[in-house]
């Protein structure tokens, strides 16, 4: 049985949370041009609360993942402003949107993203090595122990089954304390119990951390563990839901394309 967070005191800057843990003004991406152009974001305008946990759903080409890119600064729209914890993320180098990243952004993806020459804790730690930050080697431990992983800091990757490198890749996301962590079909990639274990830790995160945490998510038992899920449909916010079941997710998936015309474009 895995090990639950324990909570901590740590803050992961100096200036206090912002109001926001998210915010998207008319946020626009097309990718293409003139007869070929595909419109992925369509002007979409959200926010999201600190310490709480979102999924966001749509079939195939509804523009999810472009949000999320978008969102975390792994790809620039063509118009809007994202903004993360109070910081807006626009203009600058790459270097600078980088760095913004590193400071308060964790990323978790379906294919875990390791590098099978490191150790999971040497795995874990690489965002704090990349940013040149100090190694808590004891708080690195705390966090693996947590996730279930506290007798594998030596194993590498190919040792691990997929939810244990899940696992892996929610620690090193948790390790530089970010505001705002970013799942991309965290669960695609594994069975029905570790993907349930990965939820729950997800959960943990907004729950004991304080975290905010958007999940890219085909899945309506994976939506239903979270808070709230938005829709989209054609690049545009399609509908909100609080509370989400998985019946009630499904339903309203079902019929997602229905009078996405109707829908506002702020949610």
């Amino acid at each position: 049985m895995m090990t639950m967070f324990r909570r901590t005191s740590r803050r992961t800057h100096d200036a206090r949370p912002a109001a926001e843990a998210l915010r998207l003004v008319k946020v626009s991406k097309t990718y293409g041009s003139d007869d070929s152009a595909v419109t992925a974001l369509d002007a979409v305008t959200l926010s999201l609360a600190p310490g709480t946990f979102t999924a966001v759903m749509g079939p195939s080409g509804s523009g999810k993942s472009t949000l999320l890119q978008c969102a975390a600064g792994l790809d620039r729209p063509d118009s809007g402003i994202v903004v993360v914890d109070g910081a807006a993320m626009t203009g600058g180098s790459e270097a600078e949107l980088t760095k913004f990243r590193r400071s308060r952004i964790g990323f978790v993806f379906q294919q875990y993203n390791l590098l099978d020459t490191l150790t999971v804790a040497q795995n874990t730690i690489l965002p704090l090595k990349l940013a040149r930050r100090r190694v808590d080697r004891a708080r690195v431990r705390e966090i693996l122990t947590a996730v279930g992983l506290g007798d594998r800091l030596g194993h590498r990757p190919d040792q691990l089954s997929g939810g244990q490198r899940q696992r892996v890749a929610i620690a090193r996301a948790l390790v530089t304390e970010p505001r705002v962590i970013f799942a991309d079909e965290p669960t695609g990639a594994l069975d029905t119990r570790s993907a349930r274990d990965v939820l729950r830790l997800l959960q943990e995160a907004v729950r004991v951390h304080g975290r905010t945490v958007v999940m890219v998510t085909h899945d309506p038992v994976a939506a239903s563990y979270a808070d709230s899920v938005l829709f989209l449909a054609d690049g545009r916010l399609a509908g909100e839901m609080h509370g989400p079941t998985v019946d009630a997710v499904a339903e309203r998936l079902a019929h997602l394309g229905d009078s996405v015309s109707d829908v506002p474009a702020e949610v």
